[in-house]
């Protein structure tokens, strides 16, 4: 008994220790505004690795300080350069020889008669990007001859793109196999042999590359790295610390006898929608000694213009000049290609980026290319002098110096922005961002006011966090409130604001990594919680454009649109299927969510013919849905799906409920009566014991009924008490190491969902036992990116999503915190 319970108590000490503990957050936010202005640390240590785009290309900041001469790297990790020895596609037009049969062996060697093979001009493709020739069958065989005067490269690299499996010859010898696709250039160094293969005059590289499924493609060249013009010697910082806040990321760092703090600030506070929607950033960094000396200290900076392009390859212009008070680097594309690129895996390419300085902090900048950005930094050498520079991969330095640090700690900041021009096309408008509203108001006017008010905004963000903290860790306890600081950024960074051509506002998401569409209505239905609490006009400005669809007649179907497009095209749903029970069901719910927040149901009646359409669509095929897919469409079409059952039933009581706040006192008493019938059949078709189904009599399975959080968070008690309690007691006894699956069918889960599944607990204890576990993968996951809402319940591994904005729906029980609190204030 002794030794059993001294067992207990050691897992009751584990289990504390690991709540203590700080979250390892899977990436670290640093810049978070839109979906393109999106830059993150995907590692524990700042200055282990490059900065990245929320998709994971390359969105390089390098922050170096230097103390007495010595240079500390403090983020990012510096980047090659390199310099074309044979061009690919992106610089210059080129042809192959190629075939689509197998040829005759030998066919990588230089003598092979390559006579009777087609010629096409590179990239090879099946109909995507910038295709030259179309390459639509399972193989290819292709061979490029080139021409060299010099070969005594020091470091050279196989620049390739292709889809899917790969093989690489360089004169006859294999130098590079890889199975599997890449979607951009990769550059792969080559061995000594293989550089040993080149040689004056004619080489030829060949290549074999089997397409297994979906799209194809060919690309590549050689290219070799660049050196600085002088050697920079870099120590690594010490980093002791770091803290991740809802706006904030604060990294604790020590360089030598100098203690540096880099604090990443992006103020979105959505109570202040002008602040909000300005794309302005900042990266502040305290100095101060450890040894009661004083040390002379400079600031760097280095931003990559890749930030403003999609693919390193594009040009781009950069410029030098002052505003104002500020000192200001600018860059964007030559070609400014604005809004002709939409889709998932993909990044800006106009408009423009911005690192601007007050001038008061007597800042040194200048443009360069990416393998000399760093020399006039530590050698003190003259930086150049050109306020205008054109290539590709071009660096934006900004050099701060701060003088003399002692004990008494110094602080300066730079400020990072972005002018999209133009943010969205709307119904074949185009739609300017919303900090844009205003005639003539520029990009250098927001991060004007952003410097003069830096120490306000600051303050006011040190205060939003702290407080919902607070907040957060009384509503669920720690790990919650670490889950929901790590959402914050994320789940807003993924919209972008605009107003409508109607003066609406529009709050529009795009679907990070899981197909890229703009506004759709089961990514705005998770996300709606955050942005409940914290400003419900936002949710409406996620609506807005979905009831403008339906309402003018552009929609014609019988209930709600999926999504109005692909990203950033808004024209109309691009989705290949509807979702009618799931997104009917998403907008009376979040319609009626909004109603109670308000205190009032006016947005309800400004649309509510549509409401009815819907309603009486659910009324009709929304209790025993048909073959069908629900938001969770990765698991496949299912036929009477009960918790889209649910869904639909509180769609029919949020209409209700409406119905009675706008006076319409016998539809309310219909539709009530009609949601608790449907609620009493429900429970009969569902029942399996101890649990109820994942489909109506459909025994032995089980599944998340997530969607009955808002019954119990709106107060419509359609459902009685005892079905929550019976889900609760079952999840538990289903729980996996880093969580509840989202059904019987497969061990992996969404994080999202679990946080709803774990408000429907009644007590503290069951929703902690639930929510846990999602800490747990936050913390312990493999896959480093913004955090993924769907993963493996066995091994934390990633299924696919990323950077999503439905992580708001993690704040899901600090929205019955808050309306709990709202009504225990009104009753007092």
């Amino acid at each position: 008994m002794k030794k059993k319970f001294i067992l207990l108590l050691a897992c009751i000490l584990q289990f504390f220790v690991l709540v203590a503990q700080d979250l390892r957050a899977p990436a670290y936010p640093l810049i978070t505004h839109t979906p393109y202005l999106s830059i993150w640390s995907f590692g524990d240590t700042l200055s282990a690795s490059n900065t990245k785009h929320w998709t994971g290309t390359d969105h390089s900041l390098i922050g170096m300080v230097k103390v007495d001469g010595n240079v500390y790297r403090i983020l990012g990790e510096e980047t090659k350069s390199y310099k074309t020895v044979v061009a690919a596609s992106d610089e210059e037009a080129y042809k192959f020889s190629y075939t689509e049969a197998a040829p005759a062996a030998g066919w990588m060697n230089p003598k092979f008669d390559d006579s009777s093979w087609k010629s096409g001009v590179a990239p090879f493709g099946h109909d995507k990007g910038p295709v030259r020739t179309a390459w639509r069958s399972e193989d290819i065989w292709a061979r490029r001859t080139f021409a060299l005067g010099e070969v005594n490269f020091d470091k050279l690299y196989l620049k390739l793109n292709h889809d899917d499996n790969v093989e690489v010859y360089l004169n006859g010898e294999e130098i590079y196999r890889h199975k599997g696709w890449i979607d951009k250039f990769q550059y792969i160094p080559l061995q000594e042999a293989a550089r040993q293969k080149l040689k004056k005059g004619q080489n030829v590289l060949a290549f074999h590359v089997t397409n297994t499924a979906g799209g194809s493609w060919l690309d590549a060249g050689l290219v070799t790295e660049e050196a600085p013009a002088a050697k920079v010697a870099i120590l690594p910082a010490e980093q002791v610390s770091v803290e991740l806040n809802a706006t904030q990321t604060i990294y604790k760092l020590k360089c030598g006898p100098v203690n540096v703090t880099a604090t990443f600030t992006s103020p979105l506070l959505m109570q202040e929608l002008d602040l909000l929607a300005r794309p302005v950033s900042y990266i502040a960094v305290k100095a101060e000694a450890n040894d009661k000396a004083t040390h002379e200290v400079q600031f760097y900076l280095g931003t990559s213009t890749d930030i403003a392009v999609n693919s390193s390859e594009q040009p781009v212009v950069a410029q030098e000049y002052m505003s104002g008070k500020l000192s200001v680097l600018k860059a964007g594309t030559q070609e400014q290609p604005v809004l002709q690129k939409k889709g998932d895996n993909v990044r800006i390419d106009w408009g423009y980026l911005y690192v601007a300085v007050p001038q008061s902090a007597r800042p040194i900048q200048y443009i360069s290319t990416t393998a000399n950005a760093l020399v006039p930094f530590a050698t003190n050498a003259s930086p150049p002098t050109q306020e205008e520079m054109q290539g590709n991969s071009l660096v934006l330095n900004t050099i701060v110096p701060f003088g003399k640090v002692g004990s008494k700690a110094k602080e300066q900041f730079v400020m990072l922005g972005y002018d999209e021009l133009n943010a969205v096309q709307y119904f074949n408008q185009n739609l300017k961002p919303w900090w844009k509203q205003k005639a003539g108001h520029t990009m250098e006017k927001e991060l004007a006011a952003a410097a003069a008010n830096y120490a306000k905004v600051i303050a006011q963000c040190q205060a939003f966090d702290k407080q919902l903290y607070q907040d957060a860790l009384a509503a669920g306890g720690k790990a919650y409130a670490d889950l929901c600081e790590l959402a914050y950024r994320q789940a807003i960074a993924a919209h972008t604001l605009v107003k409508s051509p109607e003066g609406e506002m529009l709050f529009l998401s795009k679907e990070n990594f899981s197909n890229g569409s703009i506004n759709t209505v089961d990514i705005t239905y998770p996300s709606a919680p955050l942005f409940l609490i914290y400003n419900p006009d936002l949710v409406k400005g996620m609506m807005n454009g979905i009831f403008y669809y339906s309402e003018s007649g552009m929609w014609k179907k019988s209930f709600a649109a999926h999504d109005l497009g692909t990203y950033p095209i808004a024209n109309g749903q691009t989705y290949g299927e509807d979702m009618p029970v799931e997104e009917s069901g998403n907008m009376l719910i979040l319609t009626g969510a909004i109603a109670k927040v308000e205190g009032n149901a006016n947005y309800a009646k400004k649309h509510w013919q549509t409401l009815t359409t819907w309603a009486e669509y659910l009324r009709e095929s929304g209790f025993d849905p048909a073959n069908q897919l629900s938001t969770d469409d990765f698991a496949g079409h299912l036929a009477r799906n009960a918790n889209l059952s649910v869904k639909a039933i509180l769609g029919l009581a949020s209409y209700g409920k409406l119905a009675g706040m706008l006076g319409k006192q016998d539809v309310e008493r219909e539709y009530t009566a009609l949601a608790k019938d449907m609620a009493r059949k429900w429970m009969k078709l569902a029942d399996d014991g101890d649990h109820y189904t994942l489909a109506f009599e459909s025994e032995g399975t089980w599944s998340q009924k997530y969607n009955l959080v808002w019954d119990k968070i709106l107060g419509y008690n359609i459902f009685p008490e005892s079905v929550r309690e019976k889900e609760i007691k079952f999840y538990l006894t289903r729980q996996e190491k880093y969580g509840l699956p989202l059904d019987s069918r497969k061990t992996y889960t969404k994080s999202d969902w679990v946080l709803w599944t774990a408000t429907l607990a009644d007590n503290e204890a069951d929703f902690k036992a639930l929510v846990q576990p999602m800490w747990k993968y936050a913390d312990e996951t493999p896959d480093r990116m913004p955090i993924s809402d769907w993963h493996e319940t066995t091994n934390a591994k990633v299924m696919n999503f990323r950077a999503r904005s439905v992580v708001g729906g993690y704040f899901i029980k600090l929205l019955e915190y808050k309306l709990n609190e709202k009504e225990k204030a009104s009753a007092r």
